[in-house]
Formats: C-alpha cells, sequence, structure tokens
C-alpha cells in the first residue's frame, strides 16, 4: 500500500506539471489532458515495457487514468493559486522525480534486477514523462540541459541502496532517498549549481 500511494503521488504531482506546461503554452483542453496523461505515464510506460511487464500499468488499472482527469481538472480549477507557473512547474517536476524514480527502483528490485538496472529503470520512469512532455510542446527536454536532473535521480538511487546497507527499516531507506533526490534538484537550482560546459562561448570581446 505504501509503495502504490507514492506511485499516486508521482502520477498527481507530474499531471499537474504537465497542465502547467500545456496552459502555458496556451493548449486548448484536449491538448492540456494528453500533455498531462503522456507526464505522468510516459516513464511508467517505456518502465513497464523494458520490463516486458504488458498490458502497461495504467491501461490495466484505470485508476491512473482517473487520478489524471481529477489532477488535470484541480489545476485548471484552481490555476489562480498555481499562477506562478514556473515556481510551480519546478516544485511539481521536483516532487515527480524524487517520487518515480523510487517507484521505478522497486519495480526493478521486483524483477531482480541488479541495483545499477534499477537505478537506470528508477531515472527512466522519472525522467522520460518529462521528456516527452518537452518534445510535445517544442522544448529541449530538461534531462538534455545542463541542469541536474537525471544526476538527482542517480545520487538518490545510490543513497537508497547505501542507506539499505545500514541498520534502517527499509520504508525509511525509501523516503529518504526521495528526499535526498528533491533536496538535491532544490539546491542545484537555488545555488546555479549544473554539470560541466563543454561547448566554448561563441562570444567575441
Amino acid at each position: 500500500m505504501f509503495y502504490f500511494i507514492i506511485d499516486i503521488l508521482g502520477t498527481i504531482a507530474f499531471a499537474i506539471s504537465g497542465v502547467l506546461v500545456a496552459m502555458e503554452k496556451k493548449l486548448d483542453l484536449f491538448g492540456i489532458f494528453i500533455i498531462a496523461f503522456v507526464t505522468a505515464v510516459g516513464g511508467g510506460t517505456l518502465r513497464d515495457v523494458l520490463l516486458g511487464s504488458t498490458p502497461v500499468v495504467w491501461l490495466r488499472d484505470p485508476i491512473y487514468s482517473i487520478i489524471i482527469l481529477a489532477s488535470v481538472l484541480f489545476a485548471i480549477l484552481f490555476i489562480n493559486q498555481l499562477k506562478y507557473f514556473r515556481t510551480s512547474l519546478f516544485l511539481f517536476d521536483t516532487i515527480g522525480i524524487g517520487l518515480y524514480t523510487m517507484v521505478g527502483i522497486e519495480k526493478g528490485l521486483s524483477a531482480d534486477l541488479l541495483p545499477m538496472m534499477c537505478i537506470a529503470l528508477g531515472t527512466i520512469t522519472a525522467s522520460f514523462g518529462g521528456v516527452i512532455r518537452d518534445i510535445l510542446c517544442n522544448e529541449i527536454p530538461v534531462i538534455f540541459r545542463k541542469e541536474i536532473y537525471a544526476t538527482a535521480c542517480i545520487i538518490g538511487g545510490l543513497s537508497y541502496f547505501l542507506i539499505r546497507l545500514l541498520p534502517f527499516d527499509a520504508t525509511f531507506a525509501y523516503v529518504a532517498a526521495i528526499l535526498v533526490i528533491i533536496g538535491i534538484r532544490l539546491l542545484a537550482v537555488k545555488f546555479h549549481i549544473a554539470l560541466p560546459n563543454i561547448y566554448r562561448s561563441d562570444k567575441t570581446e
């Protein structure tokens, strides 16, 4: 039940982030729902396909579609409270990657994958819904820019397996890893921490 709740919370967070991007692009209601939907289930769909778990989770359980629809309606109705698009998008996206990374890792563990593969699966689960969202909205996906995004997922995943080596409850390790991912993302943006820029500046004196 705990892992299911985390999965649902991640779905809500990513669906709302999709709504915010779609509304910023001034899409119609259908467009808003589609962007929210692919943001929420895109990474999980790819994860399930890689694991050979078909039909994928949102086709097996209608609760995901219902939750996404409810999240879309909520975001549209309370858009004035979410009027600071960029701040709201960043927060929901950050919460989403923290939750979904661990959902993906848990799926990997259930499939008896090695820790390295579980972390890769968690990163895919957390990142690729946003990749699809950004591509559909004609943006360069955040994961492909210099921002700390997938790196946060990887570090959080590593922290989960390291904490599991200590005498702590598995649930504690799970929650701690989520907080590590969210914390790294927040700190990276606040203090402008980014991956090294490999390109020379085109500016001339």
